[in-house]
């Protein structure tokens, strides 16, 4: 070919990879292994520039690991349960099944063209009944070893959807699917045992020093440990059955600021109170109709009701607090129930204004006066303050230190308990849903809640109703409407019985697939032996929205599989690196029509002298650098630039324009400058010709250039630094342009171009390699090795300035002399142009540094 077509190079690549089996990935004990894994997709039907962007970071790291000589896994899946498909299902009059498979293949099919180093022999999706299967099996040894149980619970329930929700599935109180403003309602639910194993994860953290600390920052938060006080305020009028409430509080510091006690609607005196009271039933029903999430608590307005009781304060008798029941307190958090202290909480800063309760301070700035009846004083606890009532009085300067006197003295005084909690609450898992891992259990009337057994894995979903297809249309979870699949005979007993219809959470599927890749056919969730050769994942790559649950359910169910014999004691931390990356980004085209925003596709608009314009000449506004986003229609597809440019100049592209860690904005103009690079690239290779250097000087400094570039492309890669590596690409092509070495040097640093390029762009580098007598393939070749000999500056640049200003520059060699180096700055032609045949009165070296003249 005379120039670089992509068009007929990436597929004839990608077919002999196939033919070859280059990505196949088997166990060879003798060989270092690497896993490297992207966050497997959602089969939501198209691939994105996002997708394209995580999945190169990772195959640059995967191309690069097998040409240093590791036998490399790299395998690709799709999380495919979830909301998503029965909405279709619902919207379209189809089956989720059908919808999520249809995805998946296209999907695919925009996948394999962009030449990824995937191990496609693996895929598996997480609907497959192979792989759920498995998980049932994992659900019944947790469940055997005490790591999963059922209770009562208060959740978030999406009165739409009807679904329970987890916290982080409530956007603004309203269901993240359906929009609905959520309830709170208490169901009978499975959940895994996460709590138990709160401090160990988060001591593990300080381990996983190749994880970004944002994301352990965001891990311990979440986890949340903290040392409080627990004690119990007691009540004046116990006829209802109670004597005492009792509390949890981090804050023991403001104990003689409080001026109320709240309990939650869900306590267990505030669900007697409203047996008997209907005042109070009204109230707890609609306190349960809001979110249970952080966010929405405090987005909402702080409700309570008086109930009428006191209680007294434990070093004052004759000191009385009323009773609320608030809506503001969940159950799951501490007791149930805490002191409110308005001086030093803003939340109970608004409570206590509302209801006309005292405010109290306990400290104040040590300097200057704060009004605490206006708002809250609350600084940090490591700030000195001026304390002005304490439990405990000593010479006490800052919060943390009051709380510990605090818990000491409380504890000398038999008044409380100084104990240590977590915020991390057990995973509940049940989904009053029908497109999910079916949880494997059988409730009998007899025997109870009954395991299923092994043999009987795994427990299909049902595709129709026998007759009929499932009508997903009808609100409600379709596997408690299915007899046929219900009802089963007791697993223990033989009578009738019904199965469990809750499903799982989703994130239980995504928690354990980075192990099953390890043996994706095996009929156990992994075969050990597999497990220690390719566990643990060396490189794990994902966008930091999975700092948390993602990222930490993993780590807990590693733990479980250990637990079971699944996974060896070292994989109990599955994730050895983790790379956070940016987003793509693109500007958003919009009109404006009857005063509402039109969004315009990218395609759709023609950019001129930096203004945007539609084909009737209407001009659009710019939005630049925005997140891309469907309803904007600032979407970039991948499959239209891959025929357009090709797939190598959307790979390109993706990585050379920014940090990988940071956001990187798609412009046209910019996959243009991508593309027109590599067809040069492909010209310096097609049109070598045989020829000697026109000095030896020449070849030598090309092999110089090309030995640093090898280093420092290198460096790039092992440190994430893509763009870096690629800036160093571009220096080296300009180089070899502009060399006058002969076609030896000029070809050998060629085919080195074409190696280090290959990670990045593979079906150009194959080409590459091809035409220039490369063996074999440049997939499997190893990759090029600096010589530390030729890394070494015999030369150095000088710049040269005159009266201060940079005038040009000289090359020299090291320990050339002084005089020699003055001689050799005062003939360069910048100087000698500035001079104007004047002569300089001072001419200062500072060797191996610069030459400053002074005229």
């Amino acid at each position: 070919m005379s120039r670089y077509s992509a068009a007929e190079i990436e597929p004839k690549w990608q077919q002999a990879w196939d033919e070859a089996g280059v990505f196949r990935a088997e166990r060879m004990p003798g060989k270092p292994k690497y896993y490297v894994l992207e966050m497997f997709p959602y089969p939501s039907g198209r691939i994105h520039i996002g997708h394209v962007r995580n999945y190169t970071m990772g195959d640059v790291v995967a191309r690069y690991k097998r040409a240093t000589g590791h036998n490399v896994l790299h395998p690709m899946g799709f999380d495919a349960f979830g909301m998503p498909a029965e909405n279709a299902a619902m919207a379209n009059g189809g089956h989720p099944r059908d919808w999520t498979y249809s995805n998946i293949d296209t999907m695919v099919g925009q996948m394999k063209p962009l030449g990824f180093s995937l191990d496609w022999t693996r895929m598996f999706a997480t609907c497959d009944p192979e792989y759920y299967g498995q998980q049932q099996a994992l659900f019944l040894d947790f469940l055997e070893k005490g790591l999963v149980y059922r209770k009562n619970a208060v959740v978030n329930w999406d009165p739409v959807d009807m679904t329970v929700l987890a916290n982080e599935q409530v956007e603004d109180g309203r269901g993240w699917r359906s929009g609905a403003l959520v309830e709170r309602r208490e169901l009978t639910q499975w959940f895994f045992k996460i709590s138990d194993m709160s401090e160990e994860l988060l001591d593990a953290l300080d381990t996983l020093d190749d994880w970004p600390a944002k994301v352990k920052t965001m891990q311990a938060n979440w986890i949340g440990k903290s040392r409080g006080l627990q004690f119990s305020f007691g009540l004046t009028d116990t006829s209802h059955g109670y004597d005492r409430v009792e509390v949890y509080t981090t804050r023991p510091d403001t104990l003689m600021g409080a001026s109320f006690v709240g309990i939650s609607p869900d306590h267990p005196l505030a669900r007697e109170l409203e047996r008997h009271d209907p005042r109070v039933a009204e109230f707890c029903k609609q306190a349960r109709q809001g979110g249970t999430t952080e966010e929405a608590i405090e987005k909402a307005e702080k409700l309570g009701y008086d109930t009428g009781l006191t209680v007294r304060h434990p070093f004052d008798t004759a000191w009385e607090l009323p009773v609320f029941i608030a809506n503001f307190i969940l159950m799951d958090y501490g007791t149930g129930a805490i002191f409110g202290c308005p001086g030093h909480d803003e939340r109970d800063h608004e409570f206590a204004r509302k209801y006309g309760l005292p405010i109290i301070d306990t400290f104040l700035p040590v300097e200057g006066e704060h009004d605490i009846q206006k708002e809250p004083f609350v600084p940090p606890k490591t700030e000195k303050v001026r304390f002005t009532r304490l439990v405990a009085g000593e010479k006490i300067q800052t919060g943390n230190e009051a709380i510990d006197a605090t818990i000491d003295f409380c504890e000398a005084n038999g008044v409380g308990q100084g104990v240590t909690k977590f915020r991390l609450r057990d995973w509940g898992l049940s989904r009053q849903r029908y497109w999910g891992c079916p949880i494997p259990v059988v409730h009998c009337d007899d025997c109870g809640v009954v395991p299923e057994k092994k043999e009987n894995l795994p427990i299909r979903l049902p595709y129709d109703e026998g007759d009929k297809p499932i009508d997903f249309s009808i609100p409600g979870n379709p596997l408690d409407r299915h007899p046929t699949w219900r009802d089963t005979p007791c697993p223990s007993c033989g009578k009738p019985a019904k199965r469990e219809t809750d499903t799982m959470d989703t994130f239980v599927d995504s928690s354990w697939y980075f192990a099953r890749f390890t043996a994706p056919r095996a009929e156990t969730p992994t075969v050990m032996e597999d497990a220690e050769y390719w566990m643990n994942v060396d490189q794990y790559i994902g966008g930091i929205e999975h700092a948390i649950l993602h990222l930490l359910y993993s780590r807990f169910f590693a733990r479980a599989m250990h637990i079971c014999g699944h996974l060896p004691e070292a994989s109990k931390e599955p994730f050895d690196a983790l790379f956070t990356q940016g987003m793509v980004t693109h500007a958003i085209y919009q009109t404006q029509k009857d005063g509402r925003p039109v969004y315009h596709y990218p395609e759709d608009v023609e950019l001129k002298d930096g203004k945007g314009f539609l084909e009737d000449g209407t001009e659009v506004e710019i939005i630049p650098s925005a997140k891309m986003s469907k309803s904007k229609n600032n979407v970039v597809d991948p499959v239209q630039i891959i025929a357009d440019y090709g797939a190598d100049t959307a790979r390109w592209f993706v990585l050379s324009d920014s940090p990988p860690e940071r956001d990187v904005e798609w412009t046209a103009a910019g996959a243009e400058a991508a593309a027109k690079h590599l067809g040069r690239v492909y010209r310096l290779a097609s049109d070598l010709t045989d020829g000697e250097a026109e000095t030896d000087e020449a070849d030598e400094h090309l092999m110089r250039e090309m030995h640093k570039t090898v280093h420092d492309v290198t460096l790039g890669i092992d440190s994430f630094g893509f763009n870096a590596a690629i800036a160093k690409l571009y220096g080296f092509t300009n180089t070899i342009a502009k060399s006058r070495a002969g076609s030896v040097a000029r070809r050998m640093a060629i085919k080195t171009l074409a190696q280090l390029m290959s990670p990045m762009t593979p079906h150009l580098a194959e080409e590459i390699w091809q035409m220039l007598g490369g063996e074999g393939l440049i997939s499997q070749a190893p990759w090029p090795k600096a010589d530390p000999a030729m890394l070494v500056e015999d030369t150095v640049t000088m710049p040269i300035q005159v009266n201060g200003k940079r005038r040009g520059e000289i090359e020299v060699p090291k320990d050339l002399d002084p005089a020699e180096v003055e001689k050799r700055a005062l003939a360069n032609e910048g100087v000698q142009r500035t001079l104007d045949g004047a002569q300089p009165r001072k001419v200062i070296v500072v060797p191996g540094r610069i030459v400053n003249v002074v005229m």
